[in-house]
C-alpha cells in the first residue's frame, strides 16, 4: 500500500463538534472525542469482509487496511498494523483501573481504540478498534 496512500486522501478536514455529533450520532462523538467503547459485536466493522481502506471517521486518515484486518473474536474490528506507522499515534490509558495503550488517529487525535501485545505474525499486536471511529473506503485499493 504505502507511498500512494497520501495521494488517495480524500480530503483531510477535521469535522467541528457539531457536524461530528450530527454525522455519527451521540455514541460515535461519546467514543472519538471522550474516548468512549462501543459493545463489542454492535459496531458496523466487526465481522466486515470487504476489501479496502478503512479511514478516520473524522478527518479520513487513512489508517488500516482490510489486508491486515483479522477475526481476533473480540467483536472489534481488529488489524496487526496501521497502514502506516506515522498514521496513528500511541499513549498510556490508565483508566478503568487497567493500564492499557490506547490509539489514536496522528492526525485529529480521535481516539479509535487500544493495541494489545496478542496479535498474530508478523508484529504480534491486536489494534482493537472501534467501528465508530472508522469508514471503509472501498475505492481505495
Amino acid at each position: 500500500m504505502g507511498e500512494n496512500i497520501d495521494t488517495k486522501i480524500k480530503q483531510i478536514e477535521v469535522k467541528s463538534d457539531e457536524v461530528l455529533r450530527q454525522a455519527l450520532g451521540e455514541e460515535g462523538y461519546q467514543i472519538v472525542r471522550e474516548k468512549g467503547t462501543e459493545r463489542a459485536f454492535t459496531g458496523k466493522y466487526w465481522d466486515e469482509k470487504a476489501t479496502g481502506l478503512y479511514r478516520c471517521s473524522v478527518c479520513n486518515n487513512p489508517l488500516f487496511s482490510s489486508e491486515t484486518k483479522y477475526d481476533s473474536g473480540s467483536g472489534w474490528p481488529s488489524y496487526w498494523e496501521p497502514v502506516e506507522e506515522d498514521k496513528v499515534i500511541t499513549e498510556t490509558d490508565k483508566s478503568h483501573g487497567m493500564v492499557r495503550t490506547e490509539v489514536l488517529c496522528s492526525y485529529c487525535k480521535a481516539h479509535l481504540g487500544h493495541v494489545f501485545p496478542d496479535g498474530p505474525q508478523p508484529t504480534g499486536l491486536r489494534y482493537c478498534i472501534n467501528s465508530a471511529s472508522l469508514q471503509l473506503d472501498q475505492d481505495a485499493e
